[in-house]
């Protein structure tokens, strides 16, 4: 009796996981199609890809480390802010990635133009955005006077993806969140240094 149980046990938490992922992946797909008909256009065309290449191996965030490795006094911030590069690469895209194994929006929809080259790896989490979130949050916790541009920044990259059909938006939420809990961790080496 008590096997039997455990087995219905197993297969309704599967059955579960399975209605709740359906659900999901229902939901991605409905906001997909809703910035498809109402904001693609021939500028957002344009700029998205452009804004998208600023997070790839997470350029624009290496060259904020670069300027304060540069200055004597920001050169231990720089460091963090590879050193969050660096952790949030390996949790997202080496780990999670591999371990998830979910397949891009633009191989499972149809009628998917792609603006730029396709990623090779996984879709979730998204590894821009987790990166573009860890590091605009050591940064805003340094330089509060600048933490709405850092935010800003890593939110256009994270919308470039959903827009560009390389992520599902929950690909995206997904490296918010792990994104702002890297970032406050390597704070954490921010003011433990410092």
């Amino acid at each position: 009796m008590r096997i039997l149980k455990n087995f219905i046990n197993i297969i309704f938490s599967k059955v579960t996981y399975l209605n709740i992922s359906k659900k999901i992946n229902k939901i991605d797909r409905y906001i997909l199609f809703l910035i498809k008909k109402y904001l693609e256009n021939k500028y957002l065309d344009i700029l998205m890809p452009i804004i998208t290449r600023l997070g790839n191996l997470g350029l624009i965030w290496i060259l904020v480390a670069t300027v304060l490795l540069l200055d004597k006094p920001y050169r231990v911030i720089g460091n963090i802010v590879i050193i969050t590069l660096i952790i949030s690469t390996i949790i997202g895209e080496v780990i999670i990635k591999n371990l998830v194994r979910r397949f891009r929006p633009y191989n499972k929809l149809d009628n998917i133009k792609l603006l730029i080259k396709r990623p090779i790896s996984y879709s979730f989490p998204s590894g821009h955005t987790l990166s573009s979130f860890a590091v605009a949050t050591v940064l805003s916790t340094f330089f509060k006077e600048y933490e709405l541009i850092f935010i800003s920044i890593a939110f256009l990259i994270a919308f470039s993806r959903v827009y560009l059909h390389v992520h599902y938006p929950t690909d995206v939420i997904a490296g918010i969140i792990l994104g702002l809990v890297v970032g406050l961790l390597c704070s954490k080496l921010v003011f433990t240094v410092v």
